[in-house]
């Protein structure tokens, strides 16, 4: 029975390492085992008896008796045995050899030591992921470890934990030994150990500091729906109160913008638009394409897309700076967004209406046939183009192959509008884009341009007068359908 004192240096390791003392128990339990193994061979029959109560350990090697030895390593001739322990021992009895610690080398204990501190790695690694996988969506502050090609080594409580690049906010500088916050997205456990990946860009990263900063929405009374972000630079939040006494925006704003600033400044600058959150879908985009104000919303349920009309004055605060109004609006919301002034919504309608063709100006249709098609209701050329097989069938009295002519030279006959309404469109926003006034009708030198201008200034419906007769005038419908008139 030998004492190393071994109990100390375990509960060091405990504390140190926060590995459960059983692991290290088994662990130590193989590396003296791997020792033993090094001192009189790897065929060895080794058995480790450790009692951790008192801290003493007995190594012993068993043989198994024989007439003839094989293998020294796990075998004693009858002879031997019978001299060296008992003369009562028989052949296929097992004798214990005690050994000595003491006598194994530097390095047997090498293999000891590399042994144990294999286990407990593998044990560290096996608490770092248990105790991080279910922490995926929290906000953790480390330091700076190592910068390597611009993803960033944090040191999380003494684990290292990775900010890819593409998690990092464009423009942000680190440096080794500065404090940084951020998101865990991802707990990974592979071949070199468990990997914490953060985040900075991601949108529950901005979710997570509106919880930190508002104790409303820690307590639920405040509910943040959904978030849109394009890190570094404007983000968007929909918010619900459930309490309605409680202003949700004003909740997440703060006494003198307080908590929002709080917020912006720990993601660099990044703006932030809070808007109340609606079931409505209409009313949720409306809300969304904030600051601008909208007119009109129609939403396509096929194609889960939206068309927000709003005022000329108002289109390009809908777009935004490089379109990141309406992008945000769309991420927010989860509907695609198409933004159409007000002027030229209401062109487009009005030269669809006057593209509308009845069904007898379609090629190959006589009066015989137009009267089967409007008598299944079908009066348009429109109408003809987008048939369903089902109203096909209650034209019975026209036989499918003219149905399908009829039908493919609708839809060719649709597109060639569509094609002159669009060019119709495009013509006519570029007269109503072209400048009020001229300034070569000013004439003289330069001194009389500046006085012409600064009379604009006060009379612009004279001059605005004057530079129509210069300019090319708008598309009518006169003049779209010409053509058609004079052919008639």
């Amino acid at each position: 029975m030998m004492d190393y004192g071994i109990l100390d240096a375990l509960s060091a390791v405990t504390r140190e390492k926060n590995v459960d003392q059983r692991t290290l128990e088994e662990s130590l339990v193989l590396g003296l085992q791997s020792a033993a193994k090094k001192k009189v061979g790897l065929n060895a029959d080794i058995q480790v008896d450790v009692d951790f109560e008192s801290g003493e350990i007995d190594i012993l090697q068993r043989k198994r008796v024989v007439e003839r030895v094989i293998d020294h390593e796990s075998e004693i001739s009858l002879e031997e045995a019978r001299m060296e322990f008992s003369e009562d021992l028989q052949v296929g009895d097992t004798v214990k050899i005690y050994l000595d610690i003491a006598d194994f080398g530097r390095n047997a204990i090498s293999v000891a030591k590399q042994v144990l501190m294999q286990k407990v790695r593998e044990a560290e690694r096996g608490n770092i992921y248990e105790e991080f996988r279910d922490r995926v969506g929290e906000v953790v502050v480390g330091m700076v470890q190592q910068v390597d090609r611009g993803n960033i080594l944090v040191n999380v409580n003494r684990i290292e934990a990775l900010l890819p690049f593409r998690e990092r906010i464009k423009g942000e500088n680190y440096h080794q030994g500065k404090q940084i916050k951020a998101f865990i997205i991802e707990v990974q456990n592979n071949a070199k150990g468990p990997q914490i990946i953060l985040s900075r860009t991601h949108p529950g990263f901005l979710k997570a500091l509106f919880q930190a900063e508002v104790p409303e929405i820690e307590e639920g009374i405040v509910e943040i729906k959904a978030v849109a972000r394009e890190p570094g630079t404007r983000s968007k939040i929909a918010v619900v109160s459930h309490d309605d006494r409680v202003d949700a925006v004003g909740s997440c704003v703060g006494m003198k913008g307080s908590r929002v600033q709080a917020v912006t400044r720990e993601l660099s600058g990044e703006k932030i638009d809070i808007v109340p959150w609606s079931a409505d879908t209409i009313g949720l985009i409306t809300r969304a394409l904030s600051p601008a104000e909208v007119n009109h919303i129609t939403l396509d349920e096929e194609n889960h897309s939206a068309t927000a009309i709003v005022n000329d004055d108002q289109l390009s605060l809908a777009i935004g700076r490089e379109g990141k109004n309406v992008r945000l609006a769309a991420k927010l919301t989860g509907w695609k967004i198409d933004l159409v002034s007000a002027s030229e919504y209401h062109l487009r309608q009005r030269l669809a209406e006057a593209f509308q063709m009845d069904v007898t100006e379609l090629i190959g249709v006589d009066e015989t046939t137009a009267e089967h098609l409007k008598e299944a209701g079908i009066t348009t050329v429109e109408a003809l183009a987008t048939i369903s097989d089902e109203k096909i069938e209650e034209i019975p009295v026209l036989d499918l192959k003219t149905i399908e002519t009829l039908i493919a030279t609708a839809q060719a006959t649709m597109e060639e509008v569509r094609k002159q309404v669009e060019e119709m469109v495009e013509k006519e926003k570029a007269a109503l884009a072209a400048p009020i006034f001229d300034e070569e009708i000013f004439g003289g030198d330069e001194a009389e341009k500046e006085e012409k201008i600064q009379e604009s200034d006060l009379f612009g419906e004279e001059l605005a007068g004057e530079s129509e007769k210069e300019e090319e005038k708008p598309l009518t419908e006169e003049d779209l359908f010409k053509k058609e008139t004079d052919a008639d």
